[in-house]
Protein backbone atom coordinates (compact mmCIF):
# COMPACT_ATOMS: atom_id res chain seq x y z
CA UNK A 1 0.00 0.00 0.00
CA UNK A 2 2.09 2.85 -1.30
CA UNK A 3 1.63 6.51 -0.45
CA UNK A 4 5.22 7.29 -1.43
CA UNK A 5 5.62 10.77 -2.82
CA UNK A 6 2.11 11.83 -1.86
CA UNK A 7 1.47 15.00 0.12
CA UNK A 8 -0.63 14.43 3.24
CA UNK A 9 -2.13 16.92 5.68
CA UNK A 10 -3.17 15.57 9.08
CA UNK A 11 -5.06 17.67 11.64
CA UNK A 12 -4.78 17.01 15.36
CA UNK A 13 -1.45 15.35 14.63
CA UNK A 14 0.32 16.42 17.81
CA UNK A 15 -0.71 13.40 19.88
CA UNK A 16 -2.75 10.20 20.00
CA UNK A 17 -4.39 8.90 16.85
CA UNK A 18 -3.30 11.90 14.78
CA UNK A 19 0.33 11.40 15.74
CA UNK A 20 0.16 7.72 14.77
CA UNK A 21 -1.43 8.62 11.42
CA UNK A 22 1.20 11.23 10.61
CA UNK A 23 4.03 8.86 11.48
CA UNK A 24 2.50 5.95 9.57
CA UNK A 25 2.14 8.01 6.41
CA UNK A 26 5.62 9.45 6.83
CA UNK A 27 7.20 6.04 7.28
CA UNK A 28 5.55 4.91 4.07
CA UNK A 29 6.97 7.73 2.00
CA UNK A 30 4.39 10.50 2.22
CA UNK A 31 5.42 14.08 2.90
CA UNK A 32 3.36 15.08 5.93
CA UNK A 33 1.96 18.45 6.94
CA UNK A 34 1.62 17.97 10.69
CA UNK A 35 -1.14 20.30 11.93
CA UNK A 36 -2.24 20.98 15.47
CA UNK A 37 -3.34 23.76 17.79
CA UNK A 38 -0.75 22.35 20.24
CA UNK A 39 2.49 23.79 18.92
CA UNK A 40 4.71 21.80 21.29
CA UNK A 41 3.17 18.45 20.39
CA UNK A 42 2.92 19.20 16.69
CA UNK A 43 6.53 20.32 16.38
CA UNK A 44 7.67 17.25 18.30
CA UNK A 45 5.84 14.91 15.93
CA UNK A 46 7.22 16.66 12.84
CA UNK A 47 10.74 16.55 14.27
CA UNK A 48 10.43 12.83 15.06
CA UNK A 49 9.25 12.08 11.51
CA UNK A 50 12.19 14.01 10.10
CA UNK A 51 14.60 12.32 12.52
CA UNK A 52 13.59 8.96 11.04
CA UNK A 53 14.73 10.16 7.61
CA UNK A 54 11.26 11.03 6.37
CA UNK A 55 9.79 14.46 5.60
CA UNK A 56 7.36 16.54 7.61
CA UNK A 57 6.55 20.17 8.30
CA UNK A 58 4.60 21.57 11.23
CA UNK A 59 1.75 24.04 10.73
CA UNK A 60 -0.03 25.69 13.65
CA UNK A 61 -3.76 25.24 13.06
CA UNK A 62 -7.06 25.85 14.82
CA UNK A 63 -9.51 23.82 12.73
CA UNK A 64 -12.48 25.89 13.90
CA UNK A 65 -11.18 28.90 11.95
CA UNK A 66 -11.98 28.76 8.23
CA UNK A 67 -9.29 31.23 7.20
CA UNK A 68 -6.64 29.28 9.10
CA UNK A 69 -7.61 26.00 7.43
CA UNK A 70 -7.66 27.65 4.01
CA UNK A 71 -4.27 29.29 4.64
CA UNK A 72 -2.59 26.11 5.88
CA UNK A 73 -3.80 24.14 2.84
CA UNK A 74 -2.45 26.92 0.62
CA UNK A 75 0.88 26.98 2.47
CA UNK A 76 1.31 23.21 2.22
CA UNK A 77 0.54 23.31 -1.50
CA UNK A 78 2.94 26.21 -2.04
CA UNK A 79 5.68 24.30 -0.23
CA UNK A 80 5.08 20.81 -1.63
CA UNK A 81 3.20 21.42 -4.89
CA UNK A 82 -0.11 19.61 -4.27
CA UNK A 83 -2.37 17.91 -1.74
CA UNK A 84 -3.08 14.20 -2.21
CA UNK A 85 -4.32 13.15 1.23
CA UNK A 86 -6.36 15.06 3.79
CA UNK A 87 -6.97 13.49 7.19
CA UNK A 88 -9.48 15.37 9.35
CA UNK A 89 -8.62 13.94 12.74
CA UNK A 90 -8.75 16.87 15.20
CA UNK A 91 -11.39 16.31 17.83
CA UNK A 92 -12.40 16.89 21.42
CA UNK A 93 -14.82 15.22 23.82
CA UNK A 94 -16.74 16.40 26.85
CA UNK A 95 -18.75 14.08 29.07
CA UNK A 96 -22.37 14.66 29.99
CA UNK A 97 -25.99 13.84 29.27
CA UNK A 98 -28.16 16.28 27.33
CA UNK A 99 -29.18 17.74 30.72
CA UNK A 100 -25.67 18.09 32.09
CA UNK A 101 -23.88 19.43 29.05
CA UNK A 102 -23.87 23.17 28.58
CA UNK A 103 -24.40 25.13 25.40
CA UNK A 104 -20.69 25.92 25.51
CA UNK A 105 -19.87 22.20 25.67
CA UNK A 106 -22.12 21.54 22.66
CA UNK A 107 -20.65 24.41 20.66
CA UNK A 108 -17.07 23.37 21.42
CA UNK A 109 -17.58 19.80 20.19
CA UNK A 110 -19.56 20.85 17.15
CA UNK A 111 -16.96 23.46 16.26
CA UNK A 112 -13.90 21.23 16.54
CA UNK A 113 -15.34 17.86 15.51
CA UNK A 114 -18.01 18.69 12.92
CA UNK A 115 -17.12 22.15 11.67
CA UNK A 116 -13.41 21.30 11.70
CA UNK A 117 -14.06 18.34 9.39
CA UNK A 118 -16.32 20.54 7.23
CA UNK A 119 -13.59 23.13 6.76
CA UNK A 120 -11.00 20.42 6.11
CA UNK A 121 -13.15 18.83 3.42
CA UNK A 122 -14.07 22.21 1.92
CA UNK A 123 -10.53 23.46 1.35
CA UNK A 124 -9.05 20.07 0.52
CA UNK A 125 -11.69 19.52 -2.17
CA UNK A 126 -11.13 23.01 -3.60
CA UNK A 127 -7.45 22.18 -4.02
CA UNK A 128 -7.95 18.62 -5.24
CA UNK A 129 -10.32 19.83 -7.96
CA UNK A 130 -7.37 21.67 -9.51
CA UNK A 131 -5.30 18.48 -9.70
CA UNK A 132 -5.59 15.83 -12.38
CA UNK A 133 -4.91 13.16 -9.77
CA UNK A 134 -7.81 14.12 -7.46
CA UNK A 135 -7.17 12.96 -3.92
CA UNK A 136 -8.29 11.04 -0.85
CA UNK A 137 -9.94 12.47 2.26
CA UNK A 138 -10.26 10.44 5.46
CA UNK A 139 -12.42 11.79 8.29
CA UNK A 140 -12.01 10.38 11.79
CA UNK A 141 -15.48 9.87 13.28
CA UNK A 142 -16.29 7.44 16.11
CA UNK A 143 -18.56 4.54 17.00
CA UNK A 144 -20.18 7.20 19.19
CA UNK A 145 -21.59 8.59 15.96
CA UNK A 146 -23.29 5.25 15.22
CA UNK A 147 -24.69 4.13 18.57
CA UNK A 148 -25.85 5.88 21.72
CA UNK A 149 -22.93 6.08 24.14
CA UNK A 150 -23.82 6.77 27.76
CA UNK A 151 -23.02 10.26 29.01
CA UNK A 152 -21.80 11.58 25.65
CA UNK A 153 -24.75 13.46 24.10
CA UNK A 154 -22.89 16.22 22.29
CA UNK A 155 -19.97 14.01 21.34
CA UNK A 156 -22.27 11.43 19.72
CA UNK A 157 -24.03 14.16 17.76
CA UNK A 158 -20.81 15.73 16.53
CA UNK A 159 -19.36 12.42 15.37
CA UNK A 160 -22.59 11.40 13.63
CA UNK A 161 -22.32 14.66 11.71
CA UNK A 162 -18.92 13.59 10.40
CA UNK A 163 -20.31 10.32 9.02
CA UNK A 164 -23.08 12.19 7.22
CA UNK A 165 -20.68 14.82 5.90
CA UNK A 166 -18.40 12.10 4.56
CA UNK A 167 -21.14 10.44 2.54
CA UNK A 168 -22.38 13.74 1.12
CA UNK A 169 -18.94 14.99 0.03
CA UNK A 170 -18.10 11.58 -1.43
CA UNK A 171 -21.29 11.67 -3.49
CA UNK A 172 -20.69 15.20 -4.72
CA UNK A 173 -17.13 14.69 -5.93
CA UNK A 174 -16.74 11.00 -6.83
CA UNK A 175 -16.76 11.81 -10.55
CA UNK A 176 -13.92 14.27 -10.00
CA UNK A 177 -11.58 11.60 -8.68
CA UNK A 178 -11.87 12.62 -5.04
CA UNK A 179 -12.53 9.77 -2.62
CA UNK A 180 -13.94 10.53 0.83
CA UNK A 181 -14.26 7.95 3.61
CA UNK A 182 -14.57 7.96 7.38
CA UNK A 183 -13.26 5.75 10.15
CA UNK A 184 -15.19 5.13 13.36
CA UNK A 185 -12.78 3.95 16.05
CA UNK A 186 -13.99 2.35 19.24
CA UNK A 187 -12.11 2.68 22.52
CA UNK A 188 -8.54 3.60 21.64
CA UNK A 189 -5.62 4.10 24.01
CA UNK A 190 -5.28 7.87 23.68
CA UNK A 191 -4.74 11.00 25.79
CA UNK A 192 -8.52 11.45 26.11
CA UNK A 193 -9.01 7.89 27.39
CA UNK A 194 -6.11 8.38 29.80
CA UNK A 195 -7.80 11.51 31.15
CA UNK A 196 -11.12 9.69 31.57
CA UNK A 197 -9.35 6.93 33.50
CA UNK A 198 -7.32 9.32 35.65
CA UNK A 199 -10.49 11.23 36.60
CA UNK A 200 -12.22 8.00 37.68
CA UNK A 201 -12.11 7.21 41.43
CA UNK A 202 -11.12 3.62 40.56
CA UNK A 203 -9.01 3.87 37.39
CA UNK A 204 -7.92 0.22 37.49
CA UNK A 205 -11.49 -1.06 37.52
CA UNK A 206 -12.51 1.53 34.94
CA UNK A 207 -9.76 0.32 32.61
CA UNK A 208 -10.85 -3.29 33.07
CA UNK A 209 -14.44 -2.37 32.19
CA UNK A 210 -13.28 -0.48 29.09
CA UNK A 211 -11.24 -3.46 27.96
CA UNK A 212 -14.01 -5.98 28.57
CA UNK A 213 -16.66 -4.14 26.56
CA UNK A 214 -14.78 -5.11 23.39
CA UNK A 215 -15.29 -8.78 22.43
CA UNK A 216 -11.64 -8.78 21.39
CA UNK A 217 -10.81 -8.13 25.06
CA UNK A 218 -8.72 -4.99 24.86
CA UNK A 219 -8.65 -1.39 23.71
CA UNK A 220 -7.32 -0.50 20.30
CA UNK A 221 -4.10 1.35 19.61
CA UNK A 222 -3.63 4.56 17.62
CA UNK A 223 -1.41 2.60 15.25
CA UNK A 224 -4.29 0.27 14.37
CA UNK A 225 -6.39 3.24 13.30
CA UNK A 226 -3.40 4.63 11.40
CA UNK A 227 -3.10 1.36 9.48
CA UNK A 228 -6.65 1.79 8.19
CA UNK A 229 -6.02 5.42 7.24
CA UNK A 230 -2.94 4.30 5.31
CA UNK A 231 -5.02 1.82 3.34
CA UNK A 232 -7.82 4.27 2.54
CA UNK A 233 -5.30 6.90 1.46
CA UNK A 234 -3.52 4.50 -0.88
CA UNK A 235 -4.32 3.50 -4.45
CA UNK A 236 -5.26 0.02 -3.19
CA UNK A 237 -8.50 1.64 -1.98
CA UNK A 238 -9.20 3.26 -5.37
CA UNK A 239 -12.74 1.81 -5.61
CA UNK A 240 -13.75 2.83 -2.10
CA UNK A 241 -15.58 6.08 -1.38
CA UNK A 242 -18.45 7.16 0.84
CA UNK A 243 -17.79 4.35 3.30
CA UNK A 244 -17.55 4.40 7.08
CA UNK A 245 -15.09 1.83 8.42
CA UNK A 246 -15.53 0.62 11.98
CA UNK A 247 -12.43 -0.28 13.99
CA UNK A 248 -13.76 -1.12 17.44
CA UNK A 249 -12.66 -4.61 18.46
CA UNK A 250 -16.25 -5.78 18.03
CA UNK A 251 -17.76 -3.21 20.41
CA UNK A 252 -20.79 -2.51 18.20
CA UNK A 253 -21.57 -6.10 17.17
CA UNK A 254 -23.35 -6.91 20.42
Amino acid sequence: MSVAGKIALVTGAGSGIGEAIAKKLGRNGAIVAVCDIDETGGRRVAEEINAEGNQAEFYLLNVTQALQVERVVEQAVQQFGKLDIMVNNAGIGKAGTVIEQTEADWDAMMNVNAKGAFFGCKYAVKQMLTQESGGSIVNIASVAGMVGVLNRAGYCASKAAIVGLTKSVASDFAEKGIRVNSISPGTIESPWIQKILSDNPDPVNARTQMQQRQPIGRMGTPEEVANLVHFLASEEASFITGSNYVADGGLTVR
